[in-house]
């Protein structure tokens, strides 16, 4: 094959080297329950008519979001992307872009760049914003090997309303650097004592809000009890809209921010690409992962554009590299800054507005279906409602109706049978009151 010109002796030869009998002894990390006994049962060759059909059958078994009553959230959100959005990205000179490695002559690129960060860092509440992560779960599993730098300790306190994927992606990369972990567990009631975690050995504390099952939280008492031990405050943000609302993670006093700006300027995508946050305290600008583009002027005195900062491996010797992430994340980041250029701050706050307004409807209808309990007192735009029966099962009768009613918990969190009552509802400005009647109704007749 083109692309795949090694011999059998030259795949020998590397299997010595490294010292594995077969490829699949390369695969062995992987659990068993994750990779495949045989191929696909699909047919070795195919017409392109037939394969296009076949694709076609098959996609056709999956729901559009677009097409029903949408209320699944849980780190990925339906918003409107305005067209404007869509059409600037598609230009060539930023759709063909790339990493900037001569920074020089790459003046839009950086420019973008370092826009982007202007409008991260003031929704944050921070002064420092990095050039684009790879997604919102990478970005906080990097926040905290930075803090782990910082403060020369290495144990993590993951609160239990952190994403559950977050706190996967956070536990592989500390395994494989030899961190410690303190997670706790979830608690949909979310009566978790995060302080009482931290003790004098502790790097950081990570915590999320709105929490995985949608809770508000004060974070100050959590920030000055990491302090007064030496920690830092990691804040996770799933939901970048709710920042309209919310008291911003910087003054509440966080130290670093690590957040998914997916609602912002990118659609669902089918579970991505999307763009990572990171955004901490100008102190530890130094630490950061990734790139950061500044402003400064030229020979001339006009306006120009450098790569400030380019920690990762590529630009400097690997020993010396804070982490070797940041690809070129950077379409997703300027449909990131496009839509918040178009909205401003009083379209921010008032999207973020409408957002709240139509969850708490949704919660009101939802609470007066006899087999429905609300469980979440303070939330932004989404919640986590308690049913009489198995949530997993609802749901999908739900969707037999018509409605994308949300997510199960047992779906994140399977080991936990003492949440498998529980779904986490979001509702967006994309619901509509019709959209929020018929949820409703369809789950009164379910349970009923």
């Amino acid at each position: 094959m083109r692309y795949l010109p090694h011999t059998d002796a030259d795949r020998r030869a590397m299997f010595a080297k490294i010292g594995v009998a077969s490829i699949d002894d390369l695969f062995a990390v992987v659990p068993a329950a994750a990779r495949l006994g045989a191929p696909p049962s699909l047919p070795l060759r195919a017409g392109e008519l037939e394969v296009e059909r076949e694709l076609s059958r098959m996609a056709a078994r999956n729901v559009a979001a677009a097409s029903v009553p949408f209320f699944i959230g849980c780190g990925a959100y339906r918003h409107h992307v305005p067209a404007t959005v869509d059409h600037l990205i598609q230009r060539s000179e930023f759709l063909t872009s790339y990493t900037p490695y001569q920074p020089e002559i790459s003046q839009g690129t950086l420019q973008v760049l370092f826009e982007f960060q202007t409008q991260v860092a003031m929704l944050t509440g921070m002064q420092v914003a990095n050039a684009s992560m790879y997604d919102g779960s990478t970005a906080a599993a990097e926040a905290v090997l930075m803090a782990h730098r910082i403060t020369r300790r290495n144990k993590a306190v993951v609160s239990g309303g952190v994403h559950p994927h977050y706190r996967d992606v956070i536990e592989t990369l500390s395994r494989h650097g030899g961190h410690r972990l303190a997670c706790l567990a979830a608690d949909a009631k979310g009566a978790e004592d995060v302080t009482a975690a931290i003790d004098g050995e502790t790097s950081c504390v990570v915590v999320q809000n709105p929490g995985f099952f949608g809770d508000i939280r004060d974070l100050s008492p959590i920030a000055a009890a990491a302090h007064a031990k030496g920690a830092l405050l990691i804040v996770v943000v799933s939901e970048a809209v709710s920042l309209g609302l919310i008291i911003s993670p910087g003054e509440m006093g966080a130290d670093i921010v690590a957040a998914e700006g997916q609602s912002i300027g990118n659609g669902l995508n089918f579970g991505g690409p999307y763009v990572g946050l990171l955004a901490a305290r100008e102190k530890f600008v130094r630490q950061m992962p990734g790139r950061l583009a500044g402003q400064t002027v030229d020979a001339d005195g006009k306006r120009g554009f450098v790569l400030t900062l380019s920690t990762r491996e590529q630009h400097i010797r690997r020993e010396k590299a804070t982490s070797n992430i940041c690809t070129n994340a950077g379409l997703c980041a300027l449909a990131f800054s496009i839509h918040m250029t178009l909205l401003g701050e009083a379209g921010l706050r008032q999207l973020a507005a409408i957002n709240h307004a139509n969850a708490c409807d949704l919660a009101d209808r939802l609470a007066n279906v006899r087999g429905v309990k609300l469980l979440t007192a303070r939330f932004f735009n989404e919640f986590t409602l308690r049913v009489d029966g198995d949530a997993a099962a609802i749901i999908d009768r739900l969707a037999a109706r018509g409605i994308l009613g949300g997510v199960p918990v047992s779906r994140l969190l399977p080991g936990r049978k003492d949440l498998a009552d529980l779904i986490v509802v979001a509702a967006t400005e994309m619901s509509s009151e019709q959209d929020r009647a018929a949820y409703a109704r369809a789950l009164g007749e379910v349970l009923a």
